[in-house]
C-alpha cells in the first residue's frame, strides 16, 4: 500500500496515471471557492490535462473554503501535497484512476480571511472560479433579486467587518485590486444555474454596491462574468470507493473523487486573460444559453424527474431506477414532449442522441451514484431546472403533465415519511417549512403550492394545478408505481 504524496509517486501501481509535468513549476492563476467532488472531477481535471500537455504551468490552483465544514478537505489535502486521484468509473466495470496536480495550494477562510484575499489581489491570479452550489448566490427564486438581508451578508457589511462569506471576501480582493491599478480578475461560476456568469454578476455587484454604490458599479461594468455550462455525474465518495481503490490499485488516497466517463464544459469566451482551455476539450462560444438550457431542462430536471418517484418506489441508487424500463420511459416521455419543445437550437448537438445518452449515463451502474444526493436540497433546483419548463410551456400552450407530476413527487416525498412509514432525511435549507407544507397537503391539497418563495403563482393556474392534483393524489392513493403506470397509460 503506497500513500498518496508527491515523494510517492514514482512508487506508485504504473496503472495509475500520475502527472507528467513538475509540479514546482506550477504557479497559481487560479483561485477556486468551494472545492469538492465536482471541481475536483471537472475544472482541475482539465487544467491537470493541460498541464501534461506543457502548457497552462501558470494556471496552478488555490483551493478555498470558505465553510467550517471544509476543514476536512483542507486536511485530507495538505495531508497529501494536494494530490488526489480522480477514479473514473466505466461501465463495463473498468476504472481508470489518475492523480490530479493542478491543485497546488489551498486555504481556509475562517482561519486566515486575509491570506484568502491578499491571494486574490495576487496580479498572478487572474481567475476566480466558484463551485458555491445552486443556493449559494443569494438570489431570491421568484423576485431574482439579492437577499440582503441575510445574516452572513449583514456581518460582512458591518464596518471593519472582517469577511467571512464569499460575498465578502472576492468583493474586498477585488476593492483592494481597484485601488492598487491592477485589472479585476475574472469571476467563473461552474454551478448549475441558468446563466449563471449573469447571476454572479448580480450578487457580487449588488453586494459590492451596498459596500458603496460606485464600487458596484465598477463590479458591474469592468470584472467579466462568463457563463459557462459545466456537466460531469460526481457522487460523494464512500469508504468503499476508497477501499477499492487501495485494493485493486494499492493506493492510499484520503479523499479520491470518482466519476462517470462523459465530461462536458462550454464556456463564454470573454476573460480578462485565460488558460487556452480549448486546447483540453472545453467550448468556447460567444452564447452558452442554448447548452445551458439543454443540460439544465434535460440532465438536471431529468434527475428530479427520477429521484422522488425513484425513491418512493423502494430505489436508493439511480442506476437501478434508470434501468428501471418503466422509469426510463417517464424520463424520455419528459424529455421529449415537455422539456426539449422549451429549448432553442443547440449548435452541434443531435438532442434525441443527447436524451438517450442521459439514460445510459444514468444507468452506469459503476458510478453508483445515489438518490439521496438527487432529492438533495430541492428548493433550490426544483425552481431552477424544473419551473422554467412549466412556465414556458403554460404561456405557450405546451404540455404539463408530467412536470407537474415531479413537482408532486417532491411534495410527496417531502412529507418525510416514505409509503412503508419509514421516515425519510428531507435534506433541504428550507426542509422546515417544505416539510411543514407537504404535511398540511392531506387536509389542504394546494398547501405545498401556496409557497410564494418558491412557486410564485403557480397556484393559481388552474392547468397546471389541475395536472398536479390528480398526480398528488394518486401518489396518496396508489403510490410512485402505479402513478407512473398510469402516466404511460395515458400516453399509448
Amino acid at each position: 500500500m503506497v500513500s498518496l504524496s508527491a515523494a510517492n509517486l514514482a512508487t506508485l501501481n504504473p496503472d495509475v496515471a500520475v502527472p507528467g509535468y513538475d509540479r514546482q513549476q506550477v504557479r497559481v492563476g487560479i483561485v477556486h471557492i468551494g472545492v469538492g467532488g465536482f471541481h475536483r472531477a471537472h475544472e482541475a481535471m482539465y487544467l491537470d490535462r493541460l498541464m501534461n500537455d506543457g502548457a497552462a504551468l501558470d494556471w496552478g490552483i488555490c483551493g478555498v473554503g470558505v465553510l467550517p465544514g471544509d476543514r476536512r478537505m483542507a486536511e485530507a489535502l495538505a495531508a497529501q501535497d494536494h494530490l488526489y486521484t480522480l477514479v473514473v468509473k466505466h461501465p463495463d466495470g473498468a476504472l481508470e484512476p489518475r492523480v490530479i496536480g493542478s491543485l497546488v495550494e489551498y486555504l481556509l477562510a475562517p482561519d486566515d480571511p486575509e491570506a484568502v484575499i491578499e491571494r486574490m489581489t495576487d496580479p498572478a491570479v487572474r481567475i476566480v472560479s466558484l463551485t458555491v452550489t445552486e443556493g449559494g448566490y443569494n438570489i431570491h427564486a421568484v423576485t431574482g433579486q439579492f437577499d440582503q438581508d441575510d445574516p452572513g451578508i449583514r456581518r460582512d457589511l458591518e464596518p471593519g467587518a472582517v469577511p467571512s462569506t464569499a460575498f465578502g471576501l472576492v468583493t474586498e480582493a477585488l476593492a483592494r485590486r481597484r485601488s492598487r491599478g491592477l485589472a479585476p480578475f475574472t469571476v467563473l461560476s461552474c454551478d448549475n444555474i441558468q446563466g449563471n456568469g449573469d447571476v454572479a454578476r448580480k450578487a457580487f455587484a449588488a453586494f459590492a454596491a451596498l459596500r458603496e454604490p460606485a464600487f458596484g458599479e465598477w463590479v458591474e461594468r469592468e470584472v467579466p462574468f462568463p457563463n459557462s455550462m459545466v456537466d460531469r455525474i460526481t457522487p460523494g465518495t464512500t469508504d468503499d470507493d476508497r477501499a477499492e481503490l487501495a485494493r485493486r490499485f494499492g493506493v492510499e488516497d484520503r479523499w479520491p473523487v470518482v466519476c462517470e466517463p462523459f465530461t462536458q464544459w462550454v464556456a463564454e469566451d470573454r476573460f480578462t486573460s485565460r488558460p487556452p482551455l480549448q486546447d483540453a476539450g472545453v467550448q468556447l462560444v460567444s452564447d452558452v444559453e442554448p447548452y445551458e438550457l439543454m443540460k439544465l431542462r434535460l440532465l438536471n430536471a431529468g434527475h428530479q424527474a427520477l429521484c422522488y418517484f425513484g425513491y418512493l418506489s423502494g430505489y436508493r441508487l439511480v442506476h437501478e431506477a434508470a434501468q428501471d424500463p418503466l422509469f426510463a420511459d417517464f424520463l424520455l416521455a419528459y424529455m421529449e414532449s415537455e422539456a426539449t419543445p422549451t429549448l432553442k437550437p443547440v449548435p452541434g448537438i443531435d438532442l434525441p442522441a443527447y436524451q438517450a445518452k442521459l439514460i445510459e449515463r444514468f444507468s452506469n451502474g459503476q458510478v453508483r451514484d445515489t438518490i439521496a444526493r438527487l432529492c438533495a436540497e430541492s428548493s433550490d433546483r426544483i425552481p431552477k431546472w424544473v419551473l422554467p419548463v412549466i412556465r414556458h410551456n403554460l404561456d405557450t400552450g405546451g404540455p404539463v403533465t408530467l412536470a407537474a407530476a415531479v413537482v408532486a413527487s417532491w411534495a410527496r416525498y417531502a412529507e418525510g415519511v416514505d409509503e412503508d412509514g419509514n421516515p425519510i432525511q428531507v435534506v433541504d435549507r428550507l426542509s422546515g417549512a417544505v416539510t411543514a407544507a407537504a404535511r398540511e397537503q392531506r387536509r389542504d391539497p394546494l398547501a405545498f403550492l401556496r409557497n410564494r418563495e418558491l412557486f410564485g403563482d403557480l397556484v393559481e393556474q388552474q392547468r397546471f394545478t389541475t395536472a398536479y392534483l390528480a398526480a398528488l393524489d394518486s401518489l396518496h392513493e396508489r403510490g410512485a408505481r402505479k402513478t407512473l403506470e398510469e402516466l404511460m397509460a395515458d400516453r399509448h
